[in-house]
């Protein structure tokens, strides 16, 4: 059996926001990370950047993710954060190229000087921990992540994740564990591995690949936050009984969607969720009759009602798994 090590739900741009964080620690989750937020905004004090950073006294450690291109205003961003969170990580993993643009995100990678400057300057400017993503490397020419690793361990670094993609591959192929685990064998601070990690089976064969200090999980969360549950079970670290009733995935992903709804409602004004369109479509995917229910959703534009819509279908959905579980007994 492969020892525990805390699992991180990584940060997801139109995912992770307040509500989904506490839901994926009340799931298993150790840790939280928010949507990540250009630094340009929030050292601007623009209200919708600020709204991706805000908190509750559940989620603990707190850690907002910053990214951008501007070394004056990440220490700007910094500064400003800093008082109310326990962490602050900064992104060079992001791949989408409206970020790459700026000089922002994976972008950076290909000048491995300026992500070390703009974390140093970072690191001297905060009171609290500086953590770092970031992928293998743009893809074209050489990968830097283990260049730039040990400089930023050099630095005061507290831990790095690593996601084993280059900005070239974005999401696809497969990830490349082999060389997170040339940069955990280079460190001595902690290295979290990131990618195609998406059951226990994955979970455990990333952390016999890479000796990883921990496990970051992305797109395998996205409309299952069961997912770290699963995990810690099927692995054995974990005995207590999950908050759903059975440890049937329909009926777990039922209550993780009545539980979002409910958590939504007390930490958004007035409930309402800007993403709860695009979680709504997570929760049904690949089960029975999602394809007739995302077409209805996209009509719909109460939340009140797309909530109720989700909840109906996954409770029958719940009903039926029951009912088959009992007619086997």
């Amino acid at each position: 059996m492969v020892e525990a090590v805390p699992l991180f739900l990584a940060p997801m741009a139109g995912v992770t926001d307040l509500a989904y964080r506490l839901l994926a620690r009340e799931c298993g989750a150790d840790y939280t990370i928010t949507e990540f937020t250009a630094a340009s905004g929030l050292s601007r004090h623009a209200k919708h950047s600020w709204l991706k950073v805000e908190s509750d006294p559940r989620e603990s450690p707190f850690i907002p993710q910053i990214f951008g291109g501007d070394i004056d205003e990440m220490v700007a961003t910094v500064e400003l954060l800093q008082d109310r969170a326990d962490t602050i990580d900064i992104n060079f993993g992001c791949p989408a190229p409206k970020v790459c643009r700026n000089d922002a995100g994976a972008a950076l990678l290909k000048n491995p000087d300026k992500v070390v400057k703009m974390v140093k300057s970072c690191i001297d400017a905060a009171d609290i921990p500086i953590t770092v993503k970031m992928r293998l490397g743009t893809g074209s020419g050489p990968n830097t992540a283990l260049e730039i690793c040990q400089r930023l361990e050099a630095e005061g670094v507290e831990r790095i994740c690593v996601h084993g993609r280059t900005l070239r591959q974005r999401y696809a192929g497969q990830a490349d564990w082999s060389q997170i685990r040339e940069i955990v064998d280079a460190v001595d601070i902690p290295v979290i591995a990131n990618g195609d990690i998406v059951d226990a089976n994955s979970a455990s064969a990333c952390l016999e690949a890479t000796g990883a200090a921990g496990l970051m999980i992305g797109r395998g969360a996205i409309g299952q936050p069961n997912i770290f549950h699963e995990i810690k079970r099927d692995l054995g670290w974990l005995r207590d009984s999950p908050p759903w009733s059975e440890e049937n995935p329909t009926i777990a992903r039922s209550w993780c969607w009545e539980r979002y709804l409910e958590l939504s409602g007390e930490v958004y004004d007035e409930g309402q969720c800007k993403n709860l369109k695009r979680h709504a479509v997570s929760f049904t995917k690949s089960l029975p009759g999602a394809s007739a229910m995302r077409v209805k959703l996209h009509k719909t534009q109460d939340q009140e009602i797309l909530g109720q819509e989700i909840s109906d279908y996954l409770k029958e959905l719940s009903r039926d798994a029951q009912s088959i579980a009992s007619s086997s007994l």
